[in-house]
């Protein structure tokens, strides 16, 4: 009995509150909808929160609500985790308030708010335009408030996505390897690729990996060339051994690169 009790008075609770929302936007009274919406923001009632400040804040541009009422728009869509609206919002506040009350936070959520379903959806072989531009807006919150509280974690954010993105070009120089010679020369993709990411991302965790798989690449290129290429494919096969050996002289790959310094070694004549 008890249980139906406090059934219907949730539904009754339920009913009155859904009334309450209803007659706030059937309103033409503004201010009494901003108290709402900014009453239903505090209730973590996001939905109903960006519903009627999607209609205030066009409405109150140039008023003294409406800095604060496009902010509270984006931080909506953000608690709704809709992180693309709510980015676009955020850029839109620190574009038309460079000197606003929540300039600061409103340009950290806007590169934050388009890592977090990167975050969530850890998939590399997708297209990265929303980790580029994540870190495009990590990087100006950087150049703005440098000494920021957020700022280490910001810039631990920049690292990851730069990791995601480096990881993507380990695939592509993996795949254009294992092609080999078919259909063209892949190889040269692979070394190009690889070297790109080594200029991209001179920090990676993948580093080595890259330069591996740069001096492979050639190795694979000087075995199929042409006699008139040869010497010179040789030739660039031992200086990678050196650029290898210099960084990591106790590195995973040594004994295999020593076996393409060798063969590359033995092939060089005096002459070009």
């Amino acid at each position: 009995m008890k249980k139906v009790v406090f059934l219907l008075m949730m539904i009754t609770v339920l009913l009155s509150s859904c009334g309450e929302y209803n007659k706030i936007l059937k309103s033409t009274d503004y201010e009494l909808k901003y108290s709402y919406a900014k009453k239903y923001f505090n209730a973590k009632q996001y939905s109903k929160s960006a519903t009627l400040l999607d209609e205030l804040v066009p409405i109150f541009k140039g008023t003294a609500n409406a800095e604060e009422s496009l902010y509270l728009l984006a931080q909506s869509y953000y608690g709704q985790k809709d992180y693309q609206t709510a980015s676009q919002y955020f850029n839109t506040y620190y574009t038309t308030y460079p000197k606003g009350e929540f300039t600061e936070l409103a340009r950290y959520y806007s590169g934050y708010g388009l890592y977090r379903p990167i975050w969530i959806h850890r998939t590399p072989r997708l297209d990265q335009a929303q980790t580029y531009e994540a870190i495009n807006q990590l990087q100006l919150y950087l150049e703005y408030y440098p000494q920021s509280e957020r700022a280490k974690e910001a810039q631990n954010i920049m690292f990851e996505l730069q990791e995601k993105l480096a990881y993507k070009e380990l695939l592509a120089v993996r795949l254009y390897f294992n092609l080999g010679t078919y259909m063209g020369n892949n190889y040269l993709s692979c070394v190009i690729t690889a070297q790109n990411a080594l200029k991209n991302y001179p920090y990676s965790k993948y580093r080595e990996e890259f330069m591996f798989y740069t001096i492979r690449a050639k190795y694979e290129l000087a075995v199929v060339s042409v006699e008139e290429k040869l010497q010179g494919r040789y030739r660039e096969v031992v200086d990678e051994y050196y650029n290898y050996m210099n960084e990591y002289p106790e590195g995973k790959y040594v004994k295999q690169v020593q076996k393409f310094y060798d063969y590359a070694s033995k092939r060089i004549t005096d002459t070009y």
